[in-house]
C-alpha cells in the first residue's frame, strides 16, 4: 500500500522493476509496477513508513526495525553456468541498467542533492555475481564506451575490477563488496566539475586541469553528508589518485600510507581510463595497458596487487588483438577453464599472408596437444583494422 517503505524486493536488482534497492512508495504506478512484478515477497522497514494491515501479504523484517539500515547481505560465492552467448547477453543488460542507475544518482549529486547509496548495494551484488560467473566478459565489455556516457561506464568499469581484484586476492565477500561499492562511488566528486571540463575534447588547460585534481576531495565531502557510509568507500574516493612514491594527490602518501583499497582502486582507475576511448585520445590495447602499467610498479603502482591484477585479468585480456605463429590475427575472447595465463581462447578471423579477412573460427590455445601459440599482441590501427571488438563483442557494441 502507498505510505509503505520497500527495503527490499524479493528478486535480483536486474530483474526488478526499479533501479533503486529501497524506496519510499508514493506512486500509484509503482505500486501497480510492483503487483505486474509478481514478486515472491516484499521486504518492509515499518520505521520508515506505514505498517502493512493484518492479513499480511507481503514478508515483514524479522530484524527490529531500527536495525534494518545494517542489515547486510554479503556476495553470494555461488553462481549459476550460462553458456558464453548468454553471459554475454546478461553482462549487456546489466551494464545498461547499472549505467542508467549510475548516471541518476550522479546527476542528482550534480544538482547538490543528498547522495541516496543504498540502491547502490544492489548493483555492486549483481556485477559481482557477474564478475564470478562469466569471468572476463562484463570486464571486457564495461571497456567499451561513448564520449557521453565515460564518467558514468568508468565507474561501473572500476567497481567490476575492484571485485575482480578483491576475489583474487581472496577477500572476504564483505570486503569484496565494500571495495566493488568504493570502484562505483570512486569518482562522484567529478560532478563537482563543471561539464565542459570533463568532456573537453582537446587538452587541458593548468587551470582546468587543476580544478579536476580536485575531484577526489569533493566526492569525498559529498560522500560524508550520506550519513552512514562505508568507510572503505570514504578512502578510495579520497585516495584512488595517491602513488607510492608520493607524487600523488591529493596527500602526496607514500608506500604503506595509503591503504589497501586505495591501491587497488588506483591499479583499476588506471587500467580503465587508459583502454577506454576518449575525446581526445583512442585508448591502448588491454595487454598493452598493461606491459606500460608494469612499468609504472613501485613507483606509481603496488607491485603485488598489479601481479594479482594482471592474474585475474591474463596477460591478454578479453578484446586484445594477438599474432599467431601461423601468421593470423585473432582477437581473444576468454579463458578456457585451468588455462595458463599465456594460452587463451582466441577468435581467429585475418589472414596475413593473404593480407585479407578469413571466415572467423574459435580454438583453445590450452588444448591437449594444441601447438599453435601467441608470438606478439598487435596494433588494430597499424593493419587497417577498424572494429576489431565485433570478433568478440559481437553486437554489442559500445556500452
Amino acid at each position: 500500500m502507498l505510505g509503505m517503505y520497500v527495503e527490499r524486493l524479493g528478486r535480483s536488482w536486474l530483474e526488478n522493476p526499479f533501479w533503486k534497492r529501497s524506496f519510499l512508495l508514493e506512486s500509484p504506478a509503482d505500486l501497480e509496477r510492483i503487483r505486474a512484478a509478481r514478486l515472491n515477497e516484499v521486504w518492509i522497514d515499518t520505521a520508515r513508513g506505514l505498517a502493512p494491515p493484518e492479513p499480511v501479504a507481503v514478508a515483514a523484517s524479522p530484524v527490529p526495525a531500527a536495525e534494518t539500515q545494517a542489515v547486510s547481505v554479503p556476495v553470494s560465492t555461488a553462481a549459476p553456468t550460462l553458456s558464453r552467448e548468454e553471459e554475454m547477453a546478461h553482462a549487456r543488460r546489466l551494464l545498461e541498467r547499472t549505467r542508467q542507475a549510475v548516471q541518476t544518482m550522479f546527476d542528482e549529486a550534480r544538482m547538490g542533492k543528498a547522495l541516496s547509496v543504498g540502491q547502490a548495494y544492489g548493483l555492486v551484488d549483481d556485477i559481482a555475481a557477474s564478475v564470478l560467473r562469466g569471468g572476463g566478459v562484463l570486464l571486457g565489455l564495461a571497456r567499451l564506451k561513448t564520449a557521453d556516457n565515460y564518467t558514468y561506464m568508468h565507474s561501473v568499469a572500476v567497481c567490476a575490477l575492484m571485485t575482480a581484484l578483491a576475489r583474487e586476492l581472496e577477500l572476504a565477500p564483505e570486503q569484496v563488496r565494500s571495495a566493488g561499492l568504493a570502484g562505483l562511488l570512486h569518482d562522484i566528486g567529478k560532478m563537482a566539475v563543471p561539464a565542459s571540463i570533463l568532456n573537453k575534447p582537446g587538452s587541458l588547460s593548468d587551470a582546468e586541469f587543476s580544478f579536476v585534481r580536485t575531484h577526489p576531495a569533493a566526492g569525498h565531502r559529498m560522500l560524508l553528508e550520506v550519513g552512514e557510509i562505508d568507510p572503505v568507500a570514504l578512502d578510495v574516493c579520497l585516495h584512488h589518485h595517491e602513488k607510492l612514491d608520493g607524487s600523488g594527490n591529493p596527500m602526496g602518501l607514500r608506500g604503506e600510507e595509503i591503504s589497501l583499497y586505495a591501491r587497488m582502486g588506483a591499479i583499476c582507475d588506471v587500467y580503465d581510463a587508459i583502454t577506454s576511448n576518449r575525446p581526445y585520445k583512442q585508448g591502448w590495447c588491454p595487454a598493452e595497458s598493461l606491459r606500460r602499467m608494469a612499468a609504472w610498479r613501485g613507483g606509481h603502482l603496488d607491485a603485488t596487487l598489479f601481479a594479482a591484477f594482471v592474474k585475474c585479468l591474463g596477460i591478454y585480456p578479453l578484446g586484445t588483438l594477438v599474432r599467431l605463429q601461423s601468421e593470423r590475427l585473432a582477437v581473444v575472447v576468454g579463458q578456457a577453464a585451468g588455462n595458463t595465463l599465456t594460452s587463451p581462447t582466441v577468435r581467429v578471423f585475418f589472414s596475413i599472408r593473404a593480407g585479407t579477412c578469413i571466415l572467423p573460427s574459435v580454438i583453445d590455445l590450452a588444448a591437449p596437444g594444441y601447438q599453435e601459440r601467441i608470438v606478439s599482441t598487435e596494433s588494430a590501427a597499424q593493419w587497417g583494422l577498424l572494429d576489431v571488438d565485433r570478433y568478440w563483442a559481437g553486437d554489442a557494441g559500445v556500452a
